[in-house]
C-alpha cells in the first residue's frame, strides 16, 4: 500500500485522507487527492491526484480512479471499473464490476485532449456488469443501465436503458415488484441444486 505517491503531471497538494479509512493491499493513492471518512478499498486499488471522493465511498479490486474526477458520498464501484479523467459520480450511485468510463471524444485528434470530459453519473444510479460509458453523457438520477450496454447519449432520470446503443425501454417505476421476479426466475430453472440444504 502506498499513500501520497508523487504526481508527475502537475503540482499537488498533499494528500487528504479521512477518518476510519480501510484500505487493502496494492492500494496506492497519490498525493493531491481529498477524500472522506471511511473510505474502503478492495486489492490493487489506484486513486489517481487531484480527486475528491466523499465519505462512505467504497471502491473495490482492481479498479482504477484517474485524475481530476469527483465522487459523491456513499458511491460503490465495483471490482475492475475504470473510471477517466473529469469523471462525476454523484451521491448514493453504484458501478457494477468492468465498467468502463471514457472521457476522450476523439483520441489523437488535435484539441480533443484539451477537451476531456468524463460522463455525469447521477445520484443513485445503477450501471450494470461491463457497461461502457463515453465522454460528455448525463446519466440522469436514479437511472440502470443493463448489463453490456453502450451508453452514447444522456439517459433520463429514472429511466431503463440497455442495448448497444443504450436506449431507454422504461422507467425504474415500472419494473414491477423484485421478489415477484425471483420467485418467477426460480419456477423457470434449475437453480434449487445452488441454494444450500435444498435437494436437487
Amino acid at each position: 500500500m502506498i499513500l501520497g505517491y508523487p504526481a508527475s503531471r502537475a503540482e499537488t497538494d498533499a494528500l487528504a485522507l479521512g477518518a476510519g479509512a480501510r484500505l487493502r493491499s496494492g492500494t496506492v493513492i497519490y498525493e493531491g487527492s481529498h477524500i472522506g471518512d471511511r473510505f474502503q478499498t478492495g486489492h490493487n486499488v489506484v486513486v489517481r491526484e487531484q480527486s475528491w471522493i466523499g465519505d462512505d465511498v467504497a471502491i473495490w479490486s482492481n479498479a482504477v480512479i484517474d485524475y481530476g474526477c469527483v465522487i459523491g458520498d456513499r458511491v460503490k464501484i465495483h471490482c475492475g471499473c475504470y473510471v477517466a479523467q473529469f469523471t462525476e459520480i454523484e451521491d448514493d450511485a453504484f458501478l457494477a464490476p468492468g465498467v468502463i468510463v471514457g472521457n476522450n471524444l476523439y483520441p489523437g485528434l488535435a484539441g480533443s485532449a484539451d477537451a476531456m470530459r468524463g460522463p455525469r453519473i447521477g445520484a443513485g444510479a445503477q450501471v450494470g456488469v461491463n457497461v461502457t460509458i463515453l465522454p460528455y453523457v448525463n446519466i440522469g438520477a436514479g437511472a440502470i443501465v443493463g448489463a453490456g450496454a453502450v451508453v452514447t447519449r444522456d439517459v433520463a432520470p429514472g429511466a431503463v436503458a440497455y442495448g448497444s446503443p443504450a436506449v431507454a425501454h422504461g422507467e425504474v417505476a415500472g419494473l414491477g415488484d423484485v421478489a415477484l421476479r425471483i420467485r418467477r426466475a426460480r419456477e423457470r430453472g434449475p437453480t434449487a441444486a445452488r441454494v444450500p440444504g435444498t435437494v436437487a
